[in-house]
């Protein structure tokens, strides 16, 4: 789109930009009002919520005015007590059933069978493992390195 110039040799973007400076200037002599809008509901609504925080402040400080703290300690204290006296029971309870499932499940036989192939091993591998050891650990002649003749 292009703009014929008339009378005037100032181009079409200065035009623009003037232009848009002028809407600029419009609207930011509207500022004031708007402010005083903005400033008339921001005030309404804090009185709203002053009044409001008033009247939950009012209901709350009645509230606890009218608690006996002291009953109350009593029954948390007295509930904590239970709960942690049943969890030990709770505790207990588990373990032993733990205990006699392990017990179920090695059995007196399993452990006979196992001291037996443990002595088994011991007459039979450990002579063996500890001649082993013996050489691996027994030092070992070492290369002397050769010095380079004097000249």
């Amino acid at each position: 789109m292009t703009t014929e110039q008339t009378k005037t040799r100032i181009p079409a973007p200065l035009y623009a930009a003037a232009g848009a400076g002028d809407l600029a200037y419009q609207q930011l002599r509207k500022l004031p009002a708007v402010i005083t809008d903005l400033s008339d509901r921001a005030a309404a609504s804090l009185k709203v919520a002053n009044d409001t925080a008033s009247t939950k402040a009012a209901s709350l400080k009645s509230t606890a005015a009218s608690t006996d703290f002291d009953k109350l300690r009593e029954t948390a204290t007295a509930s904590a007590v239970a709960f942690a006296a049943a969890a030990q029971e709770r505790a207990v309870a588990v373990y032993t059933s733990l205990v006699a499932h392990g017990e179920r499940v090695v059995g007196t036989g399993v452990v006979e069978a196992a001291d037996a192939v443990n002595a088994d091993m011991v007459t039979t591998v450990e002579p063996k493992a500890v001649e082993a050891a013996a050489e691996q650990s027994a030092p070992k002649p070492r290369k002397r390195p050769t010095r380079p003749a004097a000249k």
